[in-house]
């Protein structure tokens, strides 16, 4: 029997009213090595080893497909694709702003979309007997959207710059809130913060005023 969570989440549009989702509560993870013993012990006459071994190459060669360009159906299970990005030294540029585009030295396979079979969906459902797991909420900021403002303005007062961490430590945000607030903060000319640098060493900053 699997139990389900209602989880609390962020709603920075309306502080008042959070929002939540339904997931499914994790008990433990399934190695490779305890997957092949419970196919085996299901599919008698097969071996451990054979099993592993099946699951093994069939790795290795979703990993060739994949890297020609190609996705992979697994009738039962789903499909794969490759997904590719700009890599964490280098920076995005437009479609098309007249400035040098990227080449293939600057892109990378950041990960592999996988779309579930609809049939596999089904027979988890159809096998999912589901229980209440209790719910989660989230740690909420003392203070209100106007006041964390604030205790960014006076931190950038004092310092030159301010991380992301540093905003979580002061306001008590969760660090996908903090992301997503200062962002809104980078956005609003009127917060007066700006951010400096690129990608992972971009920090916060006081908006300079021109004259």
């Amino acid at each position: 029997m699997a139990k389900y969570i209602k989880q609390e989440m962020n709603n920075l549009q309306d502080e008042e009213k959070p929002k939540a989702y339904y997931r499914m509560q994790v008990e433990r993870n399934i190695d490779t090595d305890e997957l092949v013993h419970l196919m085996s012990v299901h599919r008698a006459g097969v071996s451990d080893g054979i099993i592993k071994a099946v699951l093994m190459q069939l790795a290795e060669e979703v990993a060739y497909q994949l890297a020609e360009g190609r996705s992979v159906t697994i009738d039962g299970l789903g499909t794969l694709q490759a997904t590719i990005g700009v890599r964490r030294d280098k920076e995005m540029d437009g479609l098309d702003d007249g400035k040098p585009q990227h080449n293939a030295l600057s892109l990378e396979v950041n990960g592999v979309n996988f779309k579930a079979d609809k049939e596999l969906v089904k027979q988890v459902d159809r096998r999912c007997t589901l229980e209440r797991g209790g719910v989660r909420r989230l740690h909420r900021s003392p203070y209100s959207r106007e006041e964390r403002l604030a205790l960014a303005q006076r931190y950038l007062d004092e310092h030159a710059t301010m991380r992301i961490a540093d905003y979580v430590a002061l306001t008590g945000l969760s660090r996908t809130a903090a992301t997503q607030e200062l962002i809104g903060f980078r956005r609003d000319a009127s917060s007066g913060i700006t951010i400096s640098g690129r990608l992972s060493h971009s920090v916060y900053v006081k908006r300079e005023i021109k004259a």
